[in-house]
């Protein structure tokens, strides 16, 4: 009989930290939703659900792609992709 493994496509999770004289929270969502993350509730603030994996040179590209949306913000961010 054969064993079927689920595998489930890699994901990158983003955390932020807001600061008071930043951008309100609401707008940082709204600039992320248009980058294709999705709003959630426990540990990680936004996900991002990637089709197929990606090498290193992509998540560097999407790191700076995030970094140059939230530029200006005021905000720190973090991204664990697994």
């Amino acid at each position: 009989m054969p064993i079927f493994y689920y595998y489930d496509n890699m994901k990158t999770y983003l955390s932020i930290i807001f600061s008071s004289e930043g951008a309100p929270p609401s707008e940082v969502k709204n600039r992320l939703l248009e980058l294709g993350f999705k709003a959630v509730k426990g540990s990680y603030d936004f996900v991002y659900e990637w089709n197929r994996d990606p090498d290193i040179d992509t998540l560097l590209w999407f790191a700076d792609k995030v970094q140059a949306t939230l530029k200006g913000m005021d905000v720190m961010f973090s991204l664990e992709t697994i």
